[in-house]
């Protein structure tokens, strides 16, 4: 049986930890597509446009995103990123797998345009646990941390909504599961 390249996304509360998982679970597969965001922020030192990032003009993202252009974007600060989707058939056409690390608004944007996209939601072990992380990265404010608890509140009572849940208690194990669950839906 073959792999057919699908489209996963991964989803999770501010301190889970997706990031991490994503990073090594790409290490362990190279060959995954890595679509290249758009956004409307200017261009750092070394950065090229079209590799980093598509560098966009505020009227220009407007227009594509009026042209139904994106799978997902979302306003960050005071610019805007998104995934565009002409680069994630880029990747599924030559035969690449995509992993996106977005938020559930995302998540439920995607599986509009792609049905037969795999939803994977990455959980804390405990609430308590997700506390301290967050916490322990001493990057928020009292005031910043609320609002992030309230959002992943939210997120953790939507969890049921996607297709695979991972419980990122131990790192190596929720790398290996979440590499094993690529592998799966590939083979389907």
């Amino acid at each position: 049986m073959g792999r057919s390249p699908r489209l996963f996304v991964v989803s999770g509360p501010a301190g889970v930890g997706k990031g991490t998982l994503v990073s090594l679970v790409r290490k362990r597969r190279p060959n995954l597509g890595l679509p290249v965001s758009a956004t409307t922020r200017s261009p750092r030192i070394g950065e090229v446009n079209g590799v980093s990032y598509h560098f966009l003009t505020d009227q220009e993202f407007d227009d594509r995103v009026k042209r139904g252009e994106f799978l997902e974007w979302a306003r960050v600060h005071t610019n805007r990123y998104g995934t565009l989707k002409s680069e994630v058939d880029a990747c599924l056409a030559r035969g690449q797998s995509v992993l996106l690390e977005i938020d559930m608004q995302g998540g439920i944007s995607v599986r509009k345009a792609y049905p037969n996209a795999v939803l994977i939601f990455i959980e804390p072990p405990s609430w308590d646990v997700l506390v301290e992380r967050l916490r322990g990265r001493g990057t928020e404010s009292e005031e910043s941390l609320a609002v992030r608890l309230q959002t992943a509140k939210r997120e953790l009572g939507q969890a049921h909504t996607y297709d695979v849940r991972i419980v990122n208690d131990d790192l190596q194990e929720a790398v290996d599961e979440l590499d094993r669950t690529l592998d799966t839906y590939e083979r389907e």
